[in-house]
């Protein structure tokens, strides 16, 4: 018997070693040309990402690209990235309709009269930075006004970036009535803030020499879980 539990052990063992390599070999792809779909609302469907081998522990800065096809009136979220000390290290959400948060350690700075267009391509990013404290938005290529939060403080500690929904605790705990009902592409995370110019790059969709050096769409680690899929942008809907 005791040779059995111990052929068992062994056994266990194995399955989590080949499980760990597996994950760490884990091949990355080009999604070029790709969208993620999220079609019902629901407090399961997400996507998750795992940066890219930089400087994740400590974030003094952030900039966070992407681009969204939605119908939806209601508030959701477009990029939750958090830690096991704050569910809310850095998210990016869409309040109501041309109305975005950035939320910074459970810091929130609102951003009005951000022009979106339901049912089209809206190219939207996000950057900080934690010395200053200074946050701003651009959305379809218009800058917000530049306002102040959470200066002061790096981000630091283990990352859960996810796609889809607004994670309430590290992970996981999610929130239908905050769930993304649409497509997602061109997902960019750096680990400063960019440039004017570079920003003006992404908005007006001219590739760039660098991509994001944190997540980048053109080499993305992620896993899919609950009803979310992996598309060809649909030909008159392209970005």
């Amino acid at each position: 018997m005791f040779a059995t539990m111990k052929n068992k052990a062994a056994s266990n063992v194995f399955i989590c070693l080949l499980v760990y390599f597996t994950n760490s070999l884990a091949e990355r792809k080009d999604l070029t040309g790709k969208m993620f779909t999220f079609p019902v609302e629901s407090d399961t469907a997400h996507v998750v990402l795992v940066p890219l081998p930089t400087q994740i522990k400590t974030l003094t800065a952030v900039t966070v690209c992407l681009r969204f096809f939605s119908d939806q009136t209601r508030a959701q979220s477009l990029f939750s990235f958090a830690t096991p000390a704050h569910s809310n290290a850095f998210l990016l959400y869409k309040n109501i309709h041309s109305m975005y948060e950035i939320n910074v350690y459970d810091n929130v700075v609102a951003f009005r009269a951000m022009e979106d267009i339901p049912n089209q391509w809206n190219s939207v990013c996000a950057t900080w930075d934690s010395k200053t404290g200074i946050a701003q938005l651009w959305v379809n290529g218009k800058p917000s006004a530049r306002k102040g939060v959470h200066r002061g403080g790096p981000i630091t500690e283990e990352p859960s970036i996810i796609l889809g929904q607004d994670q309430d605790s590290y992970g996981g705990t999610f929130d239908k009535a905050q769930s993304f009902v649409g497509m997602v592409t061109d997902v960019h995370m750096w680990n400063s803030v960019l440039s004017y110019s570079a920003l003006a790059l992404y908005m007006n969709r001219i590739p760039q020499a660098h991509d994001g050096n944190v997540i980048n769409w053109e080499s993305l680690d992620f896993t899919c879980r609950g009803y979310v899929l992996v598309e060809d942008q649909v030909s008159g809907m392209r970005v």
